[in-house]
């Protein structure tokens, strides 16, 4: 389960040039901005890459917006987010050892990132509902592979939930708003 203590959200490649070509879009735009405002909530550290925003673009505004003050975006070549060296340093810095991973694509920059953030030795959850695809059957295949490797599956409100854990917590109106 989700601990706010230990987690870092990484919102991975949510840029103009996917917008409306990807699975379900509004939804896993939805999806990351409701990740990305339970994070601040909770006062959880946020890393955020763009791939090639040369020829992709910058990531959308609507989700730029959202992030923490002062967010660095880690600009990035490689499918993987562990192959740009400032990724790595800013997740290290972090102290945390879980990661939850949502953005674009499940197949393609996504998957190879959490593959390799497994191979590294974090606990890694990825929320059906803040990630896609271009093609479903890569957003498909894609979250099976990641599931099968050990990557544990979750949704936008389970993360929320697991975070707040109680309605006893200060928190909890905040986020059920968010969630509902």
């Amino acid at each position: 389960m989700l601990d706010r203590q230990a987690s870092v959200l990484v919102v991975i490649d949510v840029q103009e040039g996917y917008r409306g070509l990807t699975v379900a879009h509004e939804r896993m735009q939805r999806g990351v901005q409701t990740l990305i405002r339970a994070a601040a909530v909770f006062g959880l550290p946020v890393i955020a890459t763009e791939q090639y925003p040369k020829g992709i673009g910058h990531l959308v505004p609507e989700v730029a917006a959202l992030l923490p003050a002062g967010t660095p975006v880690v600009e990035k070549m490689t499918m993987s987010c562990c192959g740009a060296p400032e990724f790595v340093e800013r997740l290290r810095a972090t102290g945390r050892r879980q990661v939850v991973v949502c953005g674009i694509e499940a197949h393609a920059c996504i998957n190879q990132t959490v593959h390799e953030l497994l191979d590294l030795g974090f606990g890694v959850h990825v929320p059906w509902d803040a990630l896609s695809s271009r093609f479903e059957h890569d957003y498909r295949v894609g979250w099976e592979k990641m599931i099968g490797s050990g990557a544990v599956p979750t949704t936008v409100e389970m993360a929320c939930l697991e975070w707040v854990r109680t309605a006893a917590a200060p928190e909890f109106k905040q986020i059920h708003r968010l969630i509902k």
